[in-house]
């Protein structure tokens, strides 16, 4: 009996060893994941894309407006800060760094501009609209990708080239556009502090759920595209064009059509941008241009219709 113990404690200790051995060699492998990260050349990615990034967290994402076009809808002139902003994000990962993007193009722009980056590795993952009736019509091809920051960058440059986006950063403007509404009552009303941009006031809410894409979370989830976002450009008196995207799950599309049509609110696109996120997760884009704090209210019932609240 004595010797039955003994060998059963052997046993267990063996099981306790080889389980801090694995311990050991995963946090060896985390340190130096984590450390390889450290290791990126941000200034270098910077030089690639021929402007600095914004950095939230390990987040690095570079905007890529479309100063360039003149696009009007229902007789309100786009602002780049309300529908025309491309951007991409690069996020530290597997020693490397993953890429994801959403790209503004014109449709003769899609072909070039796709064939490009299949060409140097990076993924498409989406094409599609975000708005009704604007004049020029404009799509938005989002893109990922994974590998080493700099050859990612150059790939993505590479891709723009065959568009006319802008590739030289315009300088800041000495003074920001006024915002001609009562922001802090859209604060109030959305549950969110809102950000002034080139003359639109937008929101980033972000789901109370973690998204990750690849097996990698997507944290912080405004920069790489998984906030809902919502935009107000003043149209002049208390009146605003609004336009973005709800981040929803297969369950909250519905709901959520409801309550923005029932306030007065257009569903313009309802699709994917990703292939492998989970949970699996659907982008809903609106447009009104009415009172701004009617629409907000509208807005707020839409997202009382989702797993995100008020801030």
């Amino acid at each position: 009996m004595g010797g039955a113990i003994q060998r059963s404690e052997l046993i267990e200790e063996d099981v306790i060893m080889r389980a801090a051995y694995v311990l050991a060699i995963c946090a060896m492998a985390t340190i130096g994941g984590a450390a390889k990260a450290q290791e990126v050349d941000w200034k270098k990615v910077d030089e690639v894309l021929g402007r600095s990034a914004a950095v939230s967290g390990d987040v690095h994402r570079y905007g890529f407006p479309r100063s360039d076009l003149t696009v009007t809808l229902d007789g309100v002139t786009i602002r780049p800060a309300l529908a025309l902003g491309g951007w991409t994000a690069f996020k530290p990962a597997h020693g490397g760094a993953m890429v994801m993007g959403d790209l503004v193009l014109l449709d003769t722009e899609i072909n070039p501009v796709m064939a490009k980056l299949i060409e140097n590795g990076i993924e498409i993952t989406a094409v599609h609209n975000h708005v009704l009736r604007a004049n020029p019509a404009t799509f938005y091809m989002h893109v990922s990708g994974h590998g080493d920051p700099l050859k990612l960058a150059t790939a993505i440059r590479t891709g723009l080239a065959a568009s006319k986006t802008p590739l030289t950063a315009s300088p800041p403007p000495a003074s920001q556009p006024t915002i001609d509404l009562d922001t802090a009552q859209l604060d109030q009303i959305i549950g969110a502090k809102g950000q002034a941009n080139g003359g639109v006031y937008g929101f980033g809410v972000p789901r109370r759920d973690p998204v990750s894409e690849n097996g990698i979370q997507l944290v912080p989830p405004g920069p790489m595209g998984m906030a809902t976002g919502i935009n107000f450009q003043p149209t002049g008196g208390g009146k605003a064009a609004i336009t973005g995207d709800f981040v929803l799950t297969g369950n909250e599309v519905n709901p959520v059509i409801q309550a923005l049509r029932s306030n007065g609110i257009e569903v313009t696109a309802v699709h994917s941008h990703m292939l492998d996120e989970q949970p699996r997760l659907f982008f809903m884009h609106f447009w009104a241009n009415d009172d701004a704090v009617k629409l907000a209210k509208g807005l707020r019932a839409a997202l009382d219709k989702t797993a995100s609240g008020k801030s």
